[in-house]
């Protein structure tokens, strides 16, 4: 009986955030598909769909699309951790539309700025002209926006802490040796805080200390 009732709650999360889950279905998908090429051909087929300047400047449109489709690495279990922790809350709370709309803004500006930096490097000689090829693909500049965008869903004072980490974990990297990834990342989570007007209206925030209160009761 308990195991139904686990499987049926497990069914409505995954309903109550479509988009999520198909993403992530996808995401599997192409993993999958990765496996099953030969290790010389997998970078070769990864550049092709990454949005890089020389893919960028060529099909642009396309490569910002299917750039999303597809992980590096070929470890697909993480994703379905971090999807569940942040995609699936942020889509549920916010609803499929305006959750899509923090994704799509995170991933194609942070792209598009992250690449201009790197652009600029190379015009003055501080980044190599091989960076022009450079692989830069898979989801985790949408996936900084969605955990910026959380912040908004966190009663006061909950709310500033976990601004702290996220600027924290996404800014750190760029006080050291940063790579325009490690831009992207930060830009991401930015844009993700600018989303504040996709988020009004959407019910009372989370307060941690009413949940906790509630499990003690």
């Amino acid at each position: 009986m308990r195991s139904r009732l686990g499987v049926r709650k497990v069914r409505a999360y995954v309903r109550a955030a479509p988009g999520t889950y198909v993403w992530l279905g996808i995401l599997f998908v192409t993993t999958v598909v990765l496996h099953h090429v030969p290790p010389e051909f997998e970078e070769h087929f990864l550049r092709h769909r990454s949005t890089n300047l020389h893919e960028l400047s060529s099909s642009p449109v396309r490569v910002l699309v299917v750039s999303a489709l597809w992980i590096e690495g070929g470890n697909w279990v993480p994703y379905l951790f971090l999807y569940t922790v942040f995609h699936a809350p942020a889509e549920r709370w916010l609803g499929t539309l305006r959750w899509l709309a923090v994704c799509v803004l995170a991933h194609v500006l942070a792209s598009l700025v992250s690449e201009g930096v790197l652009l600029r490097a190379i015009r003055e000689g501080i980044a190599p002209r091989s960076a022009f090829d450079a692989l830069d693909i898979g989801v985790s500049y949408a996936l900084a926006g969605v955990i910026a965008v959380l912040a908004y869903r966190i009663a006061v004072p909950w709310r500033y802490g976990y601004l702290v980490a996220v600027l924290a974990v996404s800014g750190l990297p760029l006080a050291a040796a940063p790579t325009f990834t490690d831009f992207g990342h930060f830009v991401a989570a930015l844009i993700g805080l600018a989303c504040y007007p996709l988020v009004r209206g959407r019910g009372k925030a989370w307060n941690p200390k009413e949940t906790l209160a509630g499990l003690r009761g």
